[in-house]
């Protein structure tokens, strides 16, 4: 029986190119939390050491809630620094997810205990930021930094909804955490929305169906 090829490690080529250019604290940034009904969207910012590799570390869509959760640590230990911020529900509902995204990014930048200089962001956009910024579609699948902030930055959403479980009894945030499914479109008909549902997203409780069809384009289980 052959062996799974195991994958090869993230290439930190973007955040070399940046050193190069004279840039000394090279961050990644990313998000998670677009697509829910419901809640923040959350952003992390991250500094790896120059050399670094963290084994297994990749776009957190592509990793098991155990694997996240392992990495979350390790990312948190070995970084140079990291950050962590978020935009709320009422924030998403005032100034848009796009803006609030970009919001709860700048957000996690600005909590990073040593300053980046250069920041690497997942996406085609970047909106207000005080550093030098680079795009990077797919970046969380790329970019060693932009990886971690993606790792840490979903982590910490769905603990964030654990939290809310405990809070909205009946919502079922423990396991969609937000995301449009059909049990949490059904659960908001029954029991009208909770103070942190996204009131300009409602108009996607009669979606079709539970992954694409909502305000944002992450699937359920992915990140967002």
């Amino acid at each position: 029986m052959s062996e799974r090829r195991k994958k090869e490690p993230l290439n930190p080529f973007l955040e070399e190119e940046a050193y190069a250019q004279g840039f000394v604290s090279v961050c990644g940034c990313d998000e998670a939390g677009r697509g829910p009904l419901a809640g923040p969207v959350v952003a992390a910012a991250v500094i790896l050491p120059r050399g670094l590799v963290i084994p297994g570390l990749d776009d957190s869509k592509k990793l098991s809630e155990k694997k996240r959760e392992e990495l979350f640590d390790l990312i948190r230990a070995e970084s140079v620094a990291y950050g962590t911020a978020e935009a709320s529900a009422q924030e998403i509902d005032e100034i848009n997810i796009l803006n609030a995204s970009m919001l709860a990014m700048r957000r996690a930048m600005e909590a990073l205990p040593v300053p980046a200089d250069f920041a690497l962001i997942d996406g085609n956009t970047a909106r207000g930021f005080s550093v030098p910024v680079r795009t990077v579609v797919g970046g969380d699948g790329i970019s060693p930094s932009i990886a971690a902030a993606s790792v840490l930055a979903k982590v910490s959403r769905d603990r964030f909804c654990m939290k809310l479980e405990q809070e909205y009894p009946g919502y079922g945030f423990a396991k969609h955490k937000g995301y449009p499914t059909k049990e949490h479109r059904d659960a908001v008909k029954a029991l009208g929305p909770s103070p942190v549902h996204r009131k300009t997203f409602l108009r996607f409780l009669d979606a079709g169906a539970e992954t694409s069809s909502g305000p944002g384009k992450e699937k359920q289980q992915g990140q967002g």
